[in-house]
């Protein structure tokens, strides 16, 4: 579904990827690991379009989309719940989830849309006149996701969903995430949540001063030295 090729990304002489090869296969649940700076947000914003790439080349579904500015690779089926959340404070809970389905696509079938994110996060109907920016950090992020599931992505990129969150709000957002995967949705998550993201994926990434440094999959790896030893603390 998704194929990057010898992407490299600067930020001015800065190079914040070296050369990444990464695959997405549909239905998959990927992961990316790695310390803070390693490049895993920069390899996010590259994909959906926020940052550009120096060299390499970026597939989603075989066509080319490495050119294309945001707001076209959204329509294409990719969708960005960002680090930090981003929702907009000053709107409301339900005009932040109508901000997700802002092309023409996702418009069709909108009410029932809105009713399917609300049936996942019953919390933000509850709350869907109050202003976004009076919500709790968990159901911050809960709306980050239901405003990026609004567009109805084939792609979730997902970035650092469990930062700041306390443990039981964490648990709630992996299982969130789960969910997602049974219903077909296909994952690619960037998470320092290292133990609980290795439990989710069916593959992953290790990403180390902007190089892919290891790959495979989630099981395999969770028991490599390297991995238990810089991520694991085991």
């Amino acid at each position: 579904m998704l194929r990057l090729s010898d992407v490299s990304v600067f930020y001015g002489s800065v190079q914040a990827l070296w050369g990444a090869h990464i695959t997405v296969e549909a239905h998959e649940l990927v992961a990316i690991i790695g310390g803070n700076g390693a490049g895993k947000t920069t390899l996010l914003n590259t994909i959906s379009g926020l940052c550009a790439p120096a060299r390499g080349t970026i597939e989603f579904r075989g066509t080319a989309i490495h050119a294309l500015p945001p707001h076209q690779i959204v329509t294409r089926g990719i969708s960005l719940v960002p680090e930090g959340r981003r929702i907009f404070p000053r709107m409301s809970v339900q005009e932040n989830l109508l901000m997700g389905a802002y092309h023409q696509g996702a418009r069709a079938g909108l009410s029932q849309r809105l009713d399917e994110i609300k049936a996942l996060f019953p919390v933000l109907h509850q709350r869907q006149d109050q202003l976004a920016g009076s919500l709790s950090g968990g159901e911050q992020q809960m709306l980050a996701i239901g405003r990026a599931l609004m567009s109805r992505p084939s792609l979730l990129l997902m970035d650092e969903p469990s930062l700041g969150l306390a443990p039981k709000i964490v648990g709630q957002i992996f299982e969130t995430i789960l969910a997602l995967r049974k219903e077909g949705v296909t994952i690619l998550l960037v998470e320092q949540n290292v133990h609980k993201a290795l439990a989710v994926a069916d593959r992953v990434y290790v990403l180390e001063s902007g190089r892919i440094v290891m790959q495979g999959p989630a099981q395999e790896l969770a028991g490599h030295p390297h991995v238990r030893k810089a991520y694991l603390g085991l």
